[in-house]
């Protein structure tokens, strides 16, 4: 039987962190294809460096260690990638229910205090109905599936040109944390 490297009731011999669920599949894995839906495929090795890219783009909008990102959208790849890319850089990632009443939904941005909303063209009538008692939200970035669309307030980016415009750079910062 082999010696275990860590304490009695901890399975692990490393702190459970998110970094941490990159680096097996990464490692041993890195051109397995996630597939989202059917409708988007990519390879580990891809996914690590879209989660630069946004990391990169975010910091390039302005966000900071503890600051809190919004985010309104389906459970899609762009989520997983804000998934890992918010926490990775010392942000707070908080999920907006959107099935929750626009009081909850005004009452839990502010509470968090979120300094940037990224946010599904489908959820922007939501947004439209509160952004103007949205206290503290200073950024917002749009997922477009149709192109733009008109909205009370102007956004930074569109959620893919920021990815393009940022670029991966190194992806060292990833494994520092």
């Amino acid at each position: 039987m082999a010696e275990k490297n860590h304490q009695p009731g901890e399975n692990y011999r490393y702190p459970l962190i998110i970094k941490k669920l990159l680096a097996t599949p990464l490692m041993d894995s890195p051109d397995r294809e996630i597939v989202y839906s059917d409708r988007h495929r990519y390879t580990y090795k891809d996914f690590v460096k879209r989660i630069a890219m946004l990391a990169n783009g975010l910091a390039t909008l302005g966000l900071r260690p503890g600051e809190t990102v919004a985010v309104f959208d389906y459970d899609s790849h762009r989520y997983l990638e804000c998934f890992f890319a918010v926490p990775m850089m010392g942000s707070v990632l908080q999920t907006v229910n959107w099935r929750l009443s626009t009081d909850q939904i005004r009452y839990a941005l502010n509470h968090a205090e979120a300094k940037m909303i990224i946010i599904h063209a489908d959820f922007l009538p939501v947004l439209e109905t509160i952004i103007d008692q949205l206290e503290t939200v200073k950024t917002y970035v749009i997922i477009t599936e149709n192109g733009p669309r008109d909205t009370k307030r102007g956004f930074a980016a569109e959620y893919e040109a920021l990815l393009q415009s940022a670029g991966s750079g190194s992806l060292r910062w990833i494994w520092k944390m």
